[in-house]
């Protein structure tokens, strides 16, 4: 492994009350260790495996490819500063390596286009192709299988995002080989139960605090999935409490349930809609 760990410093958090620094976790975890080449991040939305993610891409000195930050209503100056916060212990010396996030992978193709354009070689350490003139599954892929057999720690977001699932076997297939290999250590937030069913990979749940270790016949998405495969047709779904019963009645709405998804009607065939209410 080369990152061995990370120690969180709360007593020295600048406030309290913003994210990510009111989160509970974050407070109660002292450290977290590295002792294996995978380690997958697990847990809700919300919990703070990106942004954990992030900081430590800043602390290993790992750049985040983004485009030109844009304004936003609602201004966080604390939200980029969890980095401040953390320490990290490498093995033997600090390495380089790379963070993939599905957010900011389309700016680093488009990059890749513009060197490639001055020297087409480059491309050649991505599978000879553009990123992207390949579907978003499949440039990822290419960026996947390129990039891991170079020696460093790689950071990934939710790599699952645009992937089928024999593409997320296949990404499993490259972490699996690549982490044997020696030169790789990979750490992933993820809500693959494919990914999370890693063998040998050290599972963190964030949806306990401390964050904890967890086997992975004990995460949620485990058992979520599990339960569903297993009996799609029960009625847990329907008492889970999410599904949204009070949406407004929308004329246009037909068919026999009594909730139907429609296209918005300014983007007929694009995959934005609504869910709506029978009348």
């Amino acid at each position: 492994m080369h990152l061995k760990e990370v120690t969180f410093h709360s007593k020295k958090y600048p406030t309290g009350d913003c994210y990510p620094f009111n989160l509970t976790l974050f407070h109660e975890t002292k450290r977290l260790t590295f002792d294996s080449p995978i380690t997958l991040f697990v847990g809700e939305n919300g919990t703070g495996k990106s942004t954990l993610l992030e900081a430590l891409a800043a602390a290993c000195n790992i750049h985040i490819w983004r485009d030109t930050q844009r304004s936003r209503p609602d201004y966080n100056p604390y939200e980029d500063k969890f980095y401040q916060y953390i320490s990290v212990k490498w093995s033997d010396g600090r390495v380089p390596g790379s963070f993939f996030g599905s957010k900011v992978f389309q700016y680093f193709a488009e990059l890749l286009d513009e060197w490639a354009a001055a020297d087409r070689g480059q491309l050649d350490y991505f599978g000879g192709k553009s990123l992207t003139t390949q579907s978003h599954g499949q440039s990822l892929m290419s960026f996947f299988r390129s990039r891991y057999q170079v020696k460093g720690l790689y950071l990934l977001d939710e790599p699952e995002t645009a992937l089928s699932p024999r593409s997320q076997i296949e990404l499993l297939s490259i972490l699996t080989n690549m982490s044997a290999g020696g030169h790789a250590q990979f750490i992933i937030a993820t809500h693959s139960p494919l990914l999370l069913a890693c063998p040998e990979a050290a599972i963190y749940t964030f949806d306990k605090s401390p964050i904890q270790r967890i086997p992975y016949e004990q995460t949620d998405h485990y058992r979520v999935y599990k339960d569903f495969m297993m009996d799609r047709d029960k009625s847990e779904i329907r008492n889970m409490g999410r599904f949204p019963l009070n949406v407004p009645k929308i004329a246009g709405c037909s068919g026999n349930s009594p909730y139907i998804y429609v296209e918005e009607a300014d983007n007929p065939g694009l995959s934005q809609g609504r869910l709506c209410q029978q009348k």
